[in-house]
């Protein structure tokens, strides 16, 4: 009974829609006739005589007011929706009508599934677009202590969003913590404190719980806090560090040796591996940033290797960026020949590294002119393809590399193929790229040629899937609001916004002008009515001539 009172329902409202759609103009005209039709008991001419005396009796200041107040008005709305579509890249008076008006008026409910052929072809795609919309850990995040404050302390600019610094602690309460940590009695006190200072908004308040867990005992996670924070240099975060590292040993062969006595033992033991890991790669990053690159190259490898399914904290973009600082293009197309696989998530490092490889075989010698005239060899076909891919996957980050627009802090967390993505692997890369002779050079001369290959990137992709649509708004959390946000692809100007920006023109010179030139403008105007209202009295005098006069009272007898 429900199903045949739906489907009853979904057949009137399918009725409705499609009276709507058709019939409209069938409405109108009928409604102009019973208008017509009803003109002697509506008064209908006395009153459009009385409101054209009114008008007649009116001065020129009212006509002033009167557009002024126009021009006003529709300078604040230019201006309002100017604000929306620089902030939330649409229109909020197209956003309202899409969202609110069109169901209303016949559109299509994308909601409702059209059959189950579509649905399950759309599960892939869909999939994708969710994980491609995924917000990232930063593999190559700077310090907070000794790196983001410092920015602060030197422009009084915040580098990181709430929204960011938000992500940051809920992955350290993931990493750090375990809900089986009340069961040590030993550590359940300064557990407990470390998870409220990994919860705590306050950095003074972090820094201070992470001290009163040291009291307490030996504590990794109080010192991975103290070094992300307190530190206020390298050298410092890299002594902190190497005291967690003692402490975070400790624990991790206290749990390895239990893990398998059940499910709690192995909970902790997650969570202490990730510590350790944790650990060592922030250590590793202190030795890259403090010159020492083989070692650091050393203790990424050996933390591959003794721990090879952590993919989480991708450790291999961190060993590319530092081979590439050695120059060690060999055992760099090594780690891409093991890392850049169709079966595996791309990121930008992946695709550029790759590209930049190809074009370090032939950018010393590559010149636009012979290019042009001898046509381009099977190098630098393959290296002109390599960036068409790259920059198909991240099209923000050319004009990055090619300082075409400035660079800022990279954050804690990117968005893959998103602009927050582009910004932290130009920080680090842009000197690669810059000491690879005519690598720049070939990039700049070949980038733009991808958009040709994908003119629709938000419906289909080339090498890739359609470009997501969530970029932008993820972006603008995640980078801060100094910074103008790359939008791809690069969106025109809404109808609205041009509407009403020509609206508040107009308005504004008929103000002007009627100011001005009073008399003059009244005979425009009267002109202009009188042209405009010609056809409408035209039409109406066929009609009289054509239907009796007495038809009203006719239809009254009947």
């Amino acid at each position: 009974m429900a199903e045949v009172s739906s489907s009853l329902l979904e057949q009137l409202k399918s009725c409705i829609v499609w009276s709507w759609t058709y019939l409209w103009t069938l409405w109108f005209f009928l409604m102009l006739f019973l208008v017509y039709i009803l003109r002697v008991p509506l008064k209908i001419n006395d009153n459009l005589s009385t409101v054209s005396m009114f008008l007649n009796t009116l001065t020129p200041k009212f006509y002033v007011a009167l557009t002024g107040t126009s021009s006003l008005i529709s300078g604040l709305i230019l201006i309002f929706e100017w604000w929306y579509f620089r902030k939330y890249g649409t229109s909020f008076i197209e956003q309202v009508s899409v969202s609110h008006l069109r169901p209303l008026l016949g559109g299509v409910d994308n909601t409702a599934p059209s059959n189950s052929t579509s649905n399950n072809g759309d599960t892939d795609s869909n999939r994708q677009s969710v994980s491609e919309c995924k917000v990232w850990r930063n593999p190559l995040n700077l310090f907070r202590g000794a790196e983001y404050n410092r920015y602060t302390w030197v422009t009084g600019r915040e580098p990181l969003t709430y929204y960011d610094m938000n992500l940051s602690a809920q992955d350290h309460q993931t990493f750090f913590t375990c809900e089986t940590d009340h069961l040590r009695p030993a550590d359940a006190s300064k557990k407990d404190l470390m998870q409220k200072a990994w919860r705590e908004r306050n950095p003074q308040a972090r820094i201070s719980a992470a001290h009163e867990a040291l009291e307490l005992n030996e504590c990794a996670t109080a010192y991975i806090l103290l070094a992300e924070e307190e530190a206020t240099t390298i050298v410092e975060a890299e002594r902190l560090f190497k005291q967690a590292l003692k402490a975070g040993e400790v624990c991790y062969r206290r749990s390895q040796q239990l893990q398998h006595h059940g499910a709690q033992y192995e909970a902790q033991h997650r969570r202490d591996t990730n510590v350790l890991v944790y650990i060592k790669r922030r250590l590793a990053m202190c030795s890259r940033k403090l010159g020492r690159t083989r070692e650091a190259v050393k203790m990424m490898r050996d933390l591959m290797k003794e721990f090879p399914l952590l993919s989480m904290f991708n450790i291999h973009e961190n060993l590319l960026e530092a081979l590439l600082e050695l120059q060690a293009y060999a055992d760099v197309q090594a780690v891409l020949a093991k890392y850049d696989d169709i079966s595996l998530p791309k990121s930008a490092t992946i695709c550029y590294t790759a590209a930049l490889l190809k074009a370090r075989a032939v950018s010393d010698k590559f010149s636009p002119e012979a290019a042009s005239r001898r046509g381009l060899s099977t190098a630098e076909m393959n290296a002109v393809e390599a960036i068409h891919r790259a920059v198909e996957f991240n099209p923000h980050v050319p004009k990055y590399l090619l300082e075409m627009k400035s660079l800022i802090l990279p954050p804690e967390h990117i968005l893959k193929r998103g602009d927050s993505e582009a910004i932290a692997y130009a920080f680090f890369h842009l000197q690669h790229w810059k000491r690879v002779e005519g690598a720049l050079n070939l990039l700049h001369c070949t980038w733009e040629g991808t958009f040709r290959m994908i003119p629709y990137p938000l419906e289909k992709g080339h090498l890739f899937y359609p470009y997501p649509i969530c970029t932008e708004t993820a972006d603008r959390e995640l980078l801060p609001s100094f910074h103008e946000v790359s939008v791809y692809p690069k969106k025109e100007l809404p109808f609205f916004i041009l509407f009403t920006a020509g609206l508040c023109s107009f308005t504004a010179m008929l103000a002007l002008l009627t100011h001005q030139f009073p008399e003059l403008m009244g005979v425009f105007a009267k002109a202009f009515l009188s042209t405009l209202f010609a056809p409408l009295n035209f039409v109406m005098e066929k009609v009289e001539s054509i239907l009796p006069s007495s038809l009203w009272h006719q239809l009254t007898r009947i």
